[in-house]
């Protein structure tokens, strides 16, 4: 699987994924500042699950009913980014199978998956 990190995702977060051979784009490396609706779009034309802090994506998935290929928000607030990074990692890895085409919220001690509409 292979995933696209939004620019609000802490840098040591994309860091320690590389490290681990996950295939990450950082959008902070190459299109700082571009719109949800822009970044959406490239994580469904490359077919990566979108990682992000940003709530905004949450609207755009339900509200707006905008097509992805699946979206991870990382609810981490007030751990350190070394912290927030296993977490991620290790839900990542736990639920691979789950991740395409489904909102994911991660939070420190929990992972709530679900797939998009009609397909549960």
């Amino acid at each position: 699987m292979i995933f696209l990190a939004d620019e609000g995702v802490d840098a040591p977060i994309v860091k320690h994924l590389r490290d681990l051979d996950f295939d990450v784009k950082y959008i902070a490396e190459f299109a700082s500042g571009l719109p949800d609706e822009k970044v959406l779009e490239i994580s469904n034309k490359e077919n990566r699950v979108l990682i992000t802090s940003d709530k905004d994506f949450g609207e755009l998935v339900y509200r707006l009913q905008y097509i992805h290929s699946g979206v991870v928000l990382l609810r981490l607030a007030g751990l350190a980014p070394l912290q927030k990074a296993f977490i991620c990692e290790r839900a990542l890895r736990d639920h691979s199978s789950e991740l395409l085409d489904a909102f994911t919220v991660i939070h420190s001690s929990v992972v709530r998956i679900r797939k998009r509409q009609g397909e549960f």
